[in-house]
């Protein structure tokens, strides 16, 4: 996870501990809780994985250089690098760095902001896991994106079902139900609203698919930006 603002250190916590403890083989649940009092429930196991039910797409379309940004412990970038395809991932969490790295995966502890290697040039960039909702200001995130994309290039970002509203803003991240929670900027699209927000950052909807309740779908570079 990251942000166009630093993380708060409490929350970044939160996610390195569940990452840990998942890796270890315990029951991670997350909860962010938005200001609304919406839920979002996963267990930090799921991305722990080899493989998520879902990611076949994801891996079959990034054919070429893959910049996996919020990449956590490395699932989607080991996976691509064992098909032999080039992948960097990115995250801010030590946790999910090292994690990633002791998968084989190649991953660097870097904010998707700050100045990335290859930027201008990256074939694919996947944003899976919920990750459109870094630094909570999507249409931000993908203007960044589009920088660094190369100009044919592809970016492949998981969205919430269609009928389920968006929303951006400070939430709360909890590791459970009853326990204290920290303030993280984050956001969630959902599918029917994508379009707009694609175009208003240079970029266009190129495919949509779902995969084992899972929704995505393909952007690229437009000539109609903002």
């Amino acid at each position: 996870m990251t942000a166009p603002a630093v993380v708060c250190p409490a929350a970044l916590a939160i996610y390195d501990r569940a990452l840990t403890r998942a890796a270890a083989g315990a029951r991670s649940p997350l909860i962010l809780r938005g200001d609304s009092g919406r839920e979002t429930r996963v267990d930090a196991g799921a991305w722990c994985d080899d493989h998520r039910p879902g990611d076949t797409g994801l891996l079959d379309r990034c054919r070429g250089a893959t910049l996996d940004v919020g990449c956590g412990p490395g699932r989607l970038t080991a996976a691509l690098l064992r098909l032999g395809r080039a992948a960097l991932g990115i995250d801010v969490s030590a946790a999910a760095v090292r994690l990633a790295r002791a998968r084989g995966a190649t991953a660097l502890r870097r904010d998707v902001f700050a100045p990335l290697p290859g930027q201008g040039r990256w074939e694919h960039l996947l944003l899976a896991d919920g990750n459109l909702g870094i630094g909570g200001d999507p249409a931000a995130l993908l203007r960044r994106c589009r920088e660094l994309l190369a100009r044919t290039g592809r970016a492949h970002v998981e969205v919430e079902p269609p009928g389920g509203g968006s929303w951006a803003g400070v939430a709360t991240l909890h590791a459970g139900r009853d326990q204290p929670g920290a303030p993280l900027r984050w956001a969630q699209v959902a599918a029917d609203d994508l379009d707009a927000l694609a175009r208003s950052a240079g970029l266009r909807t190129e495919a949509t698919w779902t995969e084992e309740g899972r929704w995505f779908a393909t952007l690229r570079p437009g000539s109609d930006g903002p």
